[in-house]
């Protein structure tokens, strides 16, 4: 299956809108609304973990481990790729993010990465779930934030 690269404005629009939903959730520390946006066998690895499927295992194990140890979250949405199946279906998007680490003394770093988000929905009315992700740090940042913020929900 061809992904398009250039989808339509629709598909785009609503790709970005689904990214948009989390983007608060990362910043809030909101796991519960974030949780809403995935599929329930979602498929992840990250900066925590090795391979873990479901909603509950992407959260224990990368979600609270990065969101209340970080500040300033926000996606890059001017540089975003975004392919779609034929069918438009299936969505993915490429993109990168910043934020704000804390070193163990409390001094602060940039933390910026890159992501890849695959999405899928059972209908063209169906809200897009996510079914993958995949985070990483760009290279020699720091593994590892010590800030502490306490989550929403």
């Amino acid at each position: 299956m061809n992904f398009d690269w250039n989808p339509i404005s629709e598909d785009v629009a609503s790709i970005k809108g689904w990214l948009a939903q989390w983007q608060p959730c990362v910043q809030n520390v909101d796991f519960v609304p974030a949780r809403r946006l995935f599929a329930e066998n979602v498929a992840s690895f990250g900066t925590h973990m090795d391979i873990v499927e479901g909603r509950d295992a992407l959260e224990q194990n990368q979600w609270r481990s990065v969101w209340p140890t970080i500040d300033d979250f926000a996606w890059d949405f001017d540089n975003m790729r975004i392919g779609v199946s034929p069918d438009r279906l299936m969505g993915m998007l490429i993109t990168t993010w910043t934020s704000t680490g804390y070193h163990q003394d409390g001094s602060r770093f940039d933390r910026p990465g890159r992501t890849t988000v695959l999405l899928s929905r059972e209908s063209l009315e169906a809200d897009w779930l996510g079914a993958h992700t995949h985070f990483s740090l760009y290279p020699g940042t720091p593994g590892r934030s010590f800030g502490s913020r306490e989550p929403k929900s």
